[in-house]
């Protein structure tokens, strides 16, 4: 963390004495007016409504298409990895188990969504980021903190929410082809456009990669593990009259990866895998009524079937030993369906009120193919929401908001939540001071209420409190960005196994509302457009983040550490373009030591990855690329026993067609 610190003063020293570059309007000037709400500087997720970044009082991050691009990012989970407040572990390569935790909460505490549908799962109660790549993705938006009041269930720990490409312009079309390091090939293509009142953006790619183990091959793994994946994706848009909208998004999700047994001591696993596919459905209907009444309609399902097999045969990573794992053979199948009315009242210009009910639906069933029986036939988890939020802005300097959720379900009854805001903005000196303080809840799942001998129908919701402040520092007309800020959280009733239990049967581990777990820590970044159009340096840009937070379990093991949680990270990206053409980025992140159980016997040391990677446009139409990850050749592991990529190279070529 020292080191850390030293270099993010010296990078701070630094750059403040580096020349002003000019000041270019190209790119306002070729902006479609359209489109402005699309852009990086408005942030919908922290309010449900387009807020200007500067009047934003939440803590939000926000990765644009642009970004993606740029670095060459293949999945989200890899663009979530350097993101703020972020931790994100994987069980082994691609395609394999992907956790995302913000601020210490657990991955089951975070609400993610594409295009408005809930990804969560009904049965696991997290999302699974394996099989998400960045195709057709404009852009994620991060919203730390308790987000329950506006969110519902799931939103404990933040957000996140992924919008699909918005089509705009004349027709364009593209066509990628991969190929790197353990033999992985990516192929794809994406249509895009507008066309009267009609926008569109369609995209289909698939990738193909082997030659990797899931336990670390490090500890003696020899057998390899594929990975095969299949994504599409589109949005329709129709613009109505009277300013009125019309989206319709889809998505598919396909993944078939083979995994390994990571329990101690590892185990390479013969014929195990998982074969997954969600179909990710959304339409929304956006019309104003009057000048300052509009409403948005929202329906969106989420499907997934997921058929899993332990495989034949095991070999003990530590003695030799070849035996036959546990078999089994499951079929799990889940469908999370959301429909949201909201209501927008623009009283005056200081005041918006914002209103709306929200129907949400999930069900899961968990079916044993050996026996072609049912763990459990199908179970359902409904709620009806309504939530009110008002909205303050006096002057373009004093921002509030607060708000009230009420949340019925048919499991356990009702929650209510609530959420406020406040922040200053000193136009003068460009600095904002922003602060928050919120209530959350997360809903019990279908696994935890009613998988036999383990779920417990009596399961009361996890509920959090939790508060952060910060501040925005904007310099050099905008160029460089200091935040920082300190955040606080407390989770109660928190579910967890009990093998001391009688409620669900004798000699199992039992659902219960027994975990109280303390989060804390501070954030900092900075962000710096460094030079634009000096000799031999067309750009130059910096951007980084630290993270410390501090976990401790209150209750069922009080004073230890939350497993898996790091309390530094921090991550940095270097962008230098020293002429039109050519591109070089560079990336690192930091993972601090951690342990790997609640009890904190089972310590990961820290450790430090860099990536590189690099474009070059040929023509208007050719580009090339190559990204080299791990460059160092980093010795670690996310998750204890799983293997992680040595160095590995992979280079590209991109062909794009604009109709201009």
């Amino acid at each position: 963390m020292l080191l850390f610190l030293r270099w993010a003063l010296s990078v701070c020293v630094l750059v403040w004495f580096l020349p002003s570059p000019a000041v270019s309007a190209q790119d306002v000037a070729l902006a479609d007016p359209a489109d402005i709400i699309e852009t990086p500087e408005v942030v919908v997720s922290a309010t449900k409504t387009p807020i200007p970044v500067a009047q934003v009082t939440s803590a939000v991050e926000v990765l644009t298409e642009d970004d993606l691009k740029r670095r060459q990012i293949k999945t989200v989970a890899e663009a979530l990895r350097l993101s703020q407040g972020l931790t994100v572990f994987s069980n082994g390569g691609p395609g394999t188990s992907t956790s995302v935790r913000i601020r210490g909460s657990n991955s089951d505490q975070v609400l993610v969504l594409i295009d408005g549908a809930i990804m969560n799962s009904a049965t696991l109660g997290s999302f699974d980021f394996a099989n998400l790549t960045t195709d057709n993705i404009e852009r994620i938006e991060i919203l730390r903190g308790a987000q329950s009041m506006l969110w519902g269930a799931d939103a404990m720990g933040g957000v996140i929410n992924i919008t699909t490409k918005r089509g705009s312009g004349a027709p364009s079309a593209n066509a990628f082809f991969e190929y790197g390091s353990f033999a992985s090939i990516r192929e794809g293509g994406q249509v895009s456009g507008k066309t009267g009142i009609v926008d569109y953006s369609l995209a289909l790619s698939r990738w193909d990669y082997t030659g990797f183990s899931a336990v670390n091959y490090r500890r003696g793994a020899t057998e390899r593990d594929g990975f095969h994946n299949w994504q599409a994706s589109t949005r329709l848009g129709v613009a109505l009259p009277h300013e009125g909208r019309f989206d319709v998004t889809f998505r598919l999700l396909q993944g078939k990866v083979n995994f390994d047994n990571g329990s101690s001591p590892g185990f390479d696993t013969l014929g195990a895998f998982t074969n997954s596919q969600q179909f990710v459905y959304s339409a929304t209907y956006a019309q104003p009524i009057t000048a300052w009444w509009n409403q948005a309609i929202t329906l969106s399902r989420q499907t997934e079937d997921s058929e899993s097999f332990s495989g034949t045969t095991q070999r003990n990573l530590q003695t030799g030993v070849v035996n036959s794992p546990y078999l089994y053979r499951s079929q799990i199948n889940t469908v999370a369906n959301r429909a949201e009315w909201q209501h927008n009242f623009q009283i005056g210009k200081p005041l918006l009120l914002s209103a709306g009910y929200q129907f949400r639906q999930q069900q899961g069933e968990n079916q044993n193919l050996l026996t072609n029986n049912y763990d459990f036939p199908t179970k359902t988890v409904f709620s009806h929401a309504g939530f009110a939020q008002a909205q303050l802005n006096l002057w373009d300097r004093v921002f509030a908001t607060g708000g009230i959720r009420y949340d019925d379900y048919n499991v356990f009854g009702s929650s209510t939540t609530y959420r406020t805001t406040a922040g200053y903005l000193h136009r003068e000196t460009d600095t904002k001071v922003r602060g928050s303080y919120a209530t959350g809840f997360r809903a019990p799942t279908i696994n935890q209420l009613f998988y036999p001998n383990y779920g417990n129908p009596n399961l009361k919701p996890e509920r959090s409190q939790g508060m952060d402040v910060g501040i925005d520092q904007y310099l050099l007309h905008k160029r460089l960005t200091l935040s920082g800020g300190y955040f606080w959280n407390r989770f109660r009733d928190m579910i967890a196994a009990v093998s001391t239990s009688t409620v669900c049967g004798a000699g199992g581990y039992c659902a219960e509302n027994i975990g109280l777990v303390g989060t804390k820590g501070w954030e900092a970044s900075v962000k710096y457009a460094v030079i634009r159009d000096a000799p031999w340096i067309k750009s130059l840009d910096i951007q980084a983040q630290y993270t410390n937070t501090m976990t401790r379990n209150l209750q069922e093991y009080p004073g230890k550490r939350s497993p898996r949680m790091p309390v530094d990270q921090w991550s940095m990206l270097v962008s230098y373009q020293p002429v039109e053409p050519v591109r070089v980025n560079l990336e690192g992140r930091y993972v601090g030591s951690r342990f790997d159980d609640v009890n904190n016997q089972q310590s990961m040391r820290a450790f430090d990855v860099w990536n590189l990677s690099a474009t070059y446009d040929v023509t208007k139409r050719v580009q090339t690329y190559l990204r080299a990850d791990n460059i160092f050749n980093e010795k670690y592991e996310e998750v204890r026993f799983y293997g992680t990529p040595i160095r590995s190279i992979f280079a590209g070529v991109r062909v794009n067609y604009d109709a201009r």
